[in-house]
């Protein structure tokens, strides 16, 4: 099949979105492809159709977060499409029946997580598959200049050793150029395509706002403006806090953030993109895969960590291309905040190696040991036990992980898994059910393929919309029937993990060096200098000033920033005639909030027909007023 016949025939999609289709073509032809599509610009479909046109073969895909690792495999596999995944979260048992897939001809699609490829067992067993793409998702990762660098990325160039002359594919959604040369440099790129879409979102209106009381600004915008919303924040505490503040004001929101229960976060989810709640307040956990196209306003309430972080979060805005707003917070205390961040993601180094003796004694790790093994790591009693701030436990977990001495995971695969423990013909003479745990038993049978012959994930949520019974009591239905020996149930667990890529050192021999402390520090500090030159520089268009920041040449102003409508305000019509006509038509404007025509508008005005159309047009240009479906309303 054709790429198009393929995008039919699996997505039913009739064509690509722009640039999807040429970086296909690219990766078909064998060359090595960067792809820099903004968030929403459909990257994975760039690498799962190519994937598919190869008849035999796999495709590896490698991507940090176990999270969104899942959440593309059930994906795949809702379209029949055979995928798996490995990643040090999971049993060696889990791996192996993965792995027979994947040499059995049961999976079409590999996704892996970075720290899978210094295992030499895995690199060993890699060399006799045969493998058409390498896909490097969040490409940026890779780069020392990147915001989010990750080591083991830098492992990345190994697979290209053993696997010679298989094209690679590099995805992310934000890169300066600086970084996007990296990415090519790093993943040893020869004869390599740069394909670059524009970081212009036309339907944006970039906002900033000043205030000493944010969460009065947050009401405020959100009472006047309509549609689903985020708020993000930088604390898990913060969440709840603005959450319950906002239903206090009348405005139905939730909260969510990495500490909360799976089965927690997904009711959230579910509620939030079923409109079922308004607001979700929020810190950067939530947001990675969920494609909610109608959300109309992304607000931080804290500034993020960098440009490249906030383009990724407020392009979560207006994915279905209608208006939509994207409104940054800033007080005066802000750029010393920032200061602050910046010294507590950098801890003095005995700080950091003090640090990973505790977490050692902790999980019970003796030098020379741990080699590849993984714990649970609860942070909030290794805090309390050691008296440590969480804060400078996770700088030190960080900058140890970019040191290569562990990784820690706070996204562990954490869902439910189930395996039928008897036969079935057994499950006919099974009595004194209750009538609850009958449906929940019957449901699980139905829906989940395989249950006889292995462990498969589950999810509480779907069982309880299906079955119409509430999650408690499907949780304590599948209680009853692990107590009976019907069946295997390990229910989800949100506590991260440990991963130990090396046995464990002496404190003395351990080294943070100068590309892991100093120059990551300098480079914390350039990419928050141009955060702060965002969101406090008013002399110029805001989104030419973030266009800049990723090297896209733009000499036009968008018309749409709080700068830009400030600036237009001051550009006064020539005469007390236009003034009066410009009031009339914004008052008429006002009473039709969903758009009015202009043979509408002409009519009840009653004045010079022209003369309208020209306001109009000016006011279009001065981006007080939009034009959709001939339809013309204020911009607010």
């Amino acid at each position: 099949m054709t790429p198009v016949e393929i995008l039919r025939s699996y997505w039913k999609y009739d064509s690509f979105r722009p640039l999807q289709e040429d970086i296909i073509n690219s990766v078909l032809s064998g060359h090595d492809t960067l792809g820099l599509l903004p968030t929403g610009g459909g990257k994975s479909i760039t690498f799962q159709v190519p994937g598919l046109s190869y008849e035999k073969g796999i495709t590896i895909v490698l991507t940090p977060l176990i999270s969104l690792m899942k959440d593309q495999v059930d994906n795949l596999r809702h379209r029949n499409i055979k995928a798996v995944y490995f990643h040090s979260g999971m049993s060696i048992k889990e791996s192996s029946q993965a792995w027979e897939k994947v040499v059995n001809g049961g999976a079409r699609f590999m996704y892996i997580a970075p720290e899978r490829i210094a295992n030499d067992r895995f690199i060993n067993e890699l060399r006799n598959l045969k493998v058409n793409l390498i896909v490097v998702d969040e490409a940026h990762c890779i780069s020392q200049w990147g915001y989010d660098f990750r080591p083991s990325y830098l492992t990345i160039k190994n697979l290209r050793k053993i696997k010679p002359g298989i094209p690679v594919l590099a995805l992310t959604a934000t890169a300066t150029p600086e970084v996007a040369e990296d990415i090519q440099k790093q993943l040893l790129f020869k004869d390599g395509k740069v394909f670059k879409k524009s970081f212009v979102r036309d339907n944006i209106s970039y906002i900033v706002r000043r205030s000493e009381t944010k969460i009065n600004e947050v009401i405020h915008i959100l009472a006047r403006t309509r549609g689903s919303a985020i708020v993000y924040v930088r604390s898990r505490k913060r969440s709840k806090d603005i959450s319950e503040l906002l239903k206090s004001a009348d405005i139905s929101s939730t909260f969510y953030h990495a500490g909360l229960d799976t089965t927690v976060k997904e009711e959230r989810q579910n509620l939030w993109k079923n409109d079922n709640i308004r607001v979700m307040v929020a810190t950067n956990a939530f947001g990675m895969g969920i494609d909610k196209p109608d959300v109309r306003t992304v607000i931080h309430y804290d500034l993020p960590s960098s440009l490249e972080e906030y383009y990724q979060e407020a392009g979560r805005a207006g994915r279905d291309g209608l208006p939509s707003y994207a409104v940054l917070l800033t007080s005066k205390r802000d750029p010393s905040n920032i200061e602050r961040r910046i010294r507590e993601a950098f801890p003095e180094r005995p700080v950091v190696k003090d640090m990973y003796d505790m977490i050692c004694d902790f999980l019970h790790v003796s030098v020379g040991e741990g080699y590849e093994t993984l714990r649970q790591f609860d942070i909030f009693k290794f805090c309390s036990c050691f008296r440590q701030s969480e804060k400078t436990c996770r700088a030190s977990l960080r900058l140890l992980s970019q040191a290569g001495y562990l990784s820690f995971i706070e996204d562990p695969d954490s869902r439910s898994r189930v395996k039928i423990l008897c036969g079935r013909e057994e499950l006919y003479y099974i009595n004194e059910l209750s009538q609850t745990t009958e449906q929940v038993l019957t449901k699980i049978l139905r829906l989940y393929p395989g249950i006889f012959s292995d462990y498969v994930y589950i999810r509480e949520s779907e069982i309880s919309l299906q079955t119409d019974i509430s999650q408690n009591m499907v949780y304590e239905a599948l209680l009853e029937l692990s107590r009976r020996k019907l069946i295997s149930y390990i229910p989800p667990s949100s506590l991260p993990m440990i991963y130990f890529p090396t046995a464990r050192e002496e404190k003395r021999s351990l080294l943070i060096g100068i590309e892991i402390y100093e120059k990551r520090r300098e480079s914390m500090a350039v990419r928050s200098a141009a955060l702060i030159d965002y969101g406090f520089n008013d002399s110029g268009c805001r989104v030419r000033r973030m266009l800049d920041y990723f090297g896209e040449e733009n000499n036009r102003d968008c018309k749409r920033c709080d700068v830009c409508r400030t600036n237009a305000k001051n550009i006064q019509p020539n005469n007390q005639q236009k003034k009066d006509l410009i009031g009339n038509l914004t008052s008429l404007l006002e009473q039709y909030p969903y758009g009015i025509s202009m043979t509408t508008l002409q009519c009840k005005l009653k004045g010079n027909d022209r003369e309208i159309s020209q306001t109009l047009t000016f006011l279009c240009n001065e981006g007080f007023v939009e034009c959709r479906h001939d339809l013309y309303r204020l911009i607010k």
